[in-house]
């Protein structure tokens, strides 16, 4: 174990930059496809749909995952989602037409599902619980920094460089992680399974234990996944472009800080409601920039949108981890990245839905009221509470 620490070991660092090149692909082309169909004659609706259908492949796929997991090995099943997500792209310089996007779409979100699932698992299986927090931290910084780069490069590159240059890119970069993937074992059994809090989680108890942490998670990433289509669709590419940014570099804050307060203070599953309360705040802030108050309203409301939804990502997917018990990281996987996928679809589709009918400060009315909403399911996220709300 390189320097002594399982977050210097080779197959961490290797998952790590597998997770930059494959995330890259994704990150550049999620603002960008519904740009695409938009710019061959389809509505706001129909444009943002492009980013649901995507994301619904993704969870139904990522549903039968763990069972891939127990046929092939993580490693082949890596290989297999960096090719499905990248090499379809390529068929998008052809025609803006939805009739292509669409199937290419599902087929990318298969692989992306797979991708998403497996990655996370990888990463509670190869540390100690007594560094999860952390690790899963370090992982949300490497989905974070290509969608900080990427996010806001792609809707800068579509501006300047035209549509043809960003699709082959995006096609490309999930295959660039192929190398790191070969360095991966072929399977990976738990670290130190002794050390996680519920050593003999069975399937029904993380069904049921995974209600609250779901449910908050599909509505913060509906909110963050609406900011992330709509803005693009509402907003010149330029202030676009920024709010894109604030919202990802705050994204990468918060889910760093999470899991520090959760490793060193204990507060797994504590960190979650008053992030839901800022990332509602945030979407109350985009709307009311849009409306008519200006740009810096809508980078603000877009940063405290990212900062929310950065630390409900990592204490909702370490509360999951320490229920599931040692052996069950692909399942708690599936079951966190099915609430995070469909969320963004879900956010995606509505959001664009309530643009097209109501306009843009609507839109983000709606994803704060959300929020809002999701509090109530907040106080079942401690990790020895694993009941239904109720």
């Amino acid at each position: 174990m390189a320097g002594g620490s399982p977050l210097l070991a080779r197959p961490f660092l290797a998952v790590l930059a597998a997770t930059l090149a494959t995330f890259g692909g994704y990150s550049l082309l999620l603002p960008v496809l519904p740009l695409w169909v938009a710019s061959g004659g389809a509505g706001p609706a129909l444009a943002g749909s492009v980013t649901g259908v995507f994301m619904a492949a993704t969870v139904i796929t990522q549903l039968g995952v763990p069972a891939l997991l127990r046929a092939v090995g993580h490693r082949t099943a890596l290989v297999l989602a960096a090719v499905a997500l990248g090499a379809p792209t390529a068929l998008l310089v052809l025609t803006p037409s939805p009739w292509l996007a669409m199937p290419v779409s599902v087929v990318r979100g298969a692989g992306f599902g797979v991708l998403t699932v497996t990655g996370a698992a990888l990463v509670s299986d190869l540390v100690p619980a007594r560094v999860r927090g952390r690790a899963t931290g370090i992982y949300g910084l490497a989905l974070g920094v290509p969608q900080l780069v990427l996010l806001t490069g792609g809707v800068w590159a579509w501006a300047r460089l035209g549509p043809t240059s960003v699709l082959l890119a995006g096609a490309l970069l999930p295959l660039l992680a192929l190398p790191a993937m070969g360095l991966l074992p072929r399977r990976v059994a738990p670290a130190t399974p002794s050390e996680d809090t519920v050593p003999d989680a069975g399937r029904p108890h993380l069904l049921r234990a995974a209600v609250a942490p779901w449910l908050v998670m599909l509505v913060c990433a509906a909110s963050a996944g609406g900011v992330i289509t709509v803005l693009p669709l509402a907003q010149p590419a330029g202030p676009a472009a920024g709010a894109l940014f604030a919202l990802t570099a705050a994204q990468l804050v918060g889910r760093s800080i999470s899991g520090e307060l959760g490793d060193r203070l204990g507060l797994g599953g504590r960190v979650t409601a008053p992030a839901l309360g800022v990332a509602a705040l945030g979407a109350g802030m985009v709307a009311w920039g849009l409306s008519g108050v200006g740009t810096a309203a809508v980078l603000a409301g877009a940063g405290l949108v990212g900062l929310g939804f950065g630390a409900v990502q990592n204490d909702t997917l370490v509360t999951l981890f320490a229920r599931a018990g040692p052996g069950r990281s692909g399942p708690a996987s599936s079951v966190w990245n099915t609430a995070y996928d469909a969320g963004t679809g879900l956010g995606a589709t509505t959001l664009s839905a309530v643009l097209g009918a109501a306009g843009a400060p609507w839109s983000f009315v709606v994803a704060a009221l959300a929020c809002v909403l999701a509090l109530g399911s907040a106080p079942w996220l401690r990790p020895d509470r694993t009941g239904t709300p109720g």
